[in-house]
């Protein structure tokens, strides 16, 4: 058999033939989607492997050619079928999910052929229809499709999970995000490549996980196949990730792990970061009871009976995956209705749960405050923004629980802020260094400010004297950076830190050289004359002997971080910066500047 396959070219296929080659020949491989978090497999993409032996460049060739000989619905079902017998010889295959290309040129002449052989297909190994994800390519344009709304509604109805696969590169990406309730977005390889080098394709994949997410949708960056790709598409927002990086295609399915660790392993900045935020949040989740989508609507009807002050309920597949909400005037009309309640439950009628439910906004629960109630306030009319955790349903927060977080998170910058200068102190310091860390989009500088001989002259005028100074470096730091992307702030006694973005190298070396003339000559006035006219106070050192010291100064060490350059190690920017600082200290000008070596 494999020497005839060898002789075989697309163009000598006839009709029935296809499929029938394609049961000998076509493998089903699975890769691994997994958390981006985590590390931990979400579920599995199917793909198609052998379709070279039958002379094809790519499986959208074969499905191309199976169309053309009206073969391409039997084709689906042959690979449909396989596709779900691996995923349920897998163990755990229940809480993970099986995602599945779905050709769209099926829609509206099979609809009833498709659901029925699902269903089929479905009970026979086993599987929930929640754990199965149909993605849809943008390759064709679903604008013909007449039919397209309605199939995808009753996928939905059915309990299936909906992904745009491709999204970008196609005919209609933001008309279906637009026309149809979908769960994952899956973006592109092509903005995915070399992220870590392109400006635009980072703004591009961050505004496309700000839209998913207020339209309850979860995002899934294609074709990761780099560590610093992985980092980039992670701190962006992308909930799962898939690619070579993470794990290979395999028709070897005893292959698959459950987790991968080198991703749990790696170091998860923007998570700590957000972790000050996650303990205000978690303070604030309400635990609603939620209603299976699978459910009966006498359900719902029960959980509004015995919670009337509650408008809404979450709505939860069988794999606790958020699917949106249920409002009790969705249901108004008909139980209000002499003979509704009894019309939603007959069986002709056919209304589900699923067919009432809204979608919501969803963040996890360790996404910064300040990003969820982005994503809730651009969700319009939304009763609440659903919060998950690994993927999994965690509890909601009402317009009025993110108010709270908002200003309890104020009160406690306000708390961190020096006394003495009213300047942000060290945890918005640190928050500020790692977000900036991983904002390459950007020109960064982070400028450590140190004043020299300051002990000695806080020995000999007295602390007084010392706030004095201090204030007075404060007040012209308020002067010199007032920009939009100027952060001051002081880390303690006679140190302080200024982050600064989108300048010129020279611009930024000009700023601070101002800054520090006009500190020595403000500083020198708090000095005796006698002492002033010397230009230098006698003092102790540690070692117990009188010396000279020069009148004060600041020193001021500069890392210049790359447009492009994304870090995730904080202790290599930290031990740099001191670094340049002990130089500034050791210069004639005070002043250093250079990047990460």
């Amino acid at each position: 058999m494999s020497a005839l396959l060898e002789t075989f070219s697309p163009r000598h296929l006839g009709r029935d033939q296809i499929v029938t080659l394609s049961k000998l020949v076509i493998e089903t491989a699975l890769q691994p989607i997994v958390e981006a978090t985590t590390g931990t497999c979400f579920g599995y993409e199917s793909l198609m492997r052998g379709f070279d032996r039958l002379g094809f460049a790519s499986p959208p060739a074969l499905l191309d050619r199976a169309h053309e000989n009206g073969e391409l619905l039997a084709l689906e079902h042959m690979v449909i079928s396989r596709a779900l017998a691996a995923f349920a010889a897998l163990p755990g295959f229940a809480q993970r999910t099986l995602f599945i290309n779905f050709d769209t040129r099926l829609i509206g002449t099979h609809d009833e052929a498709i659901l029925n052989r699902l269903d089929a297909h479905l009970k026979r190994v086993g599987i929930p229809p929640s754990s199965l994800c149909f993605e849809l390519s943008e390759r064709h344009d679903n604008e013909t499709f007449a039919a397209f709304d309605t199939l995808l509604d009753r996928l939905r109805e059915h309990g299936f999970k909906l992904a745009i696969d491709d999204f970008g590169t196609g005919f209609s990406g933001l008309k279906l995000l637009s026309r149809a309730t979908v769960d994952y977005v899956k973006i592109d390889r092509h903005f995915v490549s070399q992220i870590e080098s392109l400006p635009r394709n980072r703004q591009l994949v961050r505004h496309v996980v700000t839209m998913a997410h207020k339209l309850g949708a979860r995002v899934i960056a294609e074709g990761v196949e780099t560590e610093a790709e992985f980092h980039v598409c992670r701190d962006l927002g992308c909930d799962l990730l898939q690619g070579y990086f993470l794990a290979m295609p395999t028709v070897c399915h005893a292959d698959l792990k459950a987790s991968y660790p080198h991703l749990a392993q790696a170091d998860d900045t923007k998570r700590r970061t957000a972790s000050a935020d996650s303990v205000l949040i978690r303070r604030q989740v309400e635990h609603l009871p939620t209603v299976q989508e699978s459910a009966k609507l006498d359900t719902i009807f029960e959980l509004f009976r015995t919670a009337p002050q509650q408008a809404f309920f979450p709505v939860l597949n069988a794999n606790d995956e958020p699917r949106g909400i249920i409002h009790e005037y969705h249901l108004k009309e008909m139980i209000y209705h002499p003979f509704g309640r009894d019309l939603l439950q007959n069986r002709v009628y056919q209304r589900r749960i699923a067919s009432f439910v809204t979608p919501a906004p969803v963040a996890d629960v360790h996404m910064p405050a300040h990003e969820m109630l982005d994503i809730f306030t651009g969700a319009n009319g939304s009763d609440c923004l659903i919060l998950t955790e690994n993927m999994r349903y965690a509890g909601i927060l009402s317009s009025a629980s993110l108010l709270r977080i908002i200003s309890e998170k104020q009160l406690t910058f306000a708390r961190d802020q020096n006394p003495l200068s009213g300047l942000p102190g060290n945890r918005a310091i640190r928050d500020h260094v790692h977000e900036a860390m991983l904002d390459g989009d950007r020109m960064r500088f982070f400028c450590y400010c140190d004043f020299d001989n300051f002990k000695p002259f806080n020995d000999n005028y007295g602390f007084h004297r010392g706030d004095a100074a201090i204030t007075l470096f404060s007040a012209l730091l308020r002067r010199h950076f007032i920009g939009d992307g100027d952060f001051v702030g002081h880390v303690g006694g006679d140190d302080f830190f200024v982050g600064l973005s989108d300048l010129p190298a020279a611009e930024v070396e000009d700023m601070l050289t101002r800054l520090l003339c006009a500190f020595k000559t403000g500083v020198e006035e708090l000095y005796s004359d006698d002492d002033r006219a010397r230009g230098f106070i006698m003092g102790y050192g540690r070692s117990g002997v009188e010396q000279a010291y020069p009148l004060m100064r600041c020193s001021v060490g500069v890392l210049a971080l790359e447009k492009g350059t994304i870090l995730t190690d904080v202790n290599a920017v930290t031990t740099r910066v001191a670094e340049l600082k002990s130089r500034a200290k050791a210069s004639r000008s005070g002043l250093v500047m250079d990047g990460l070596t």
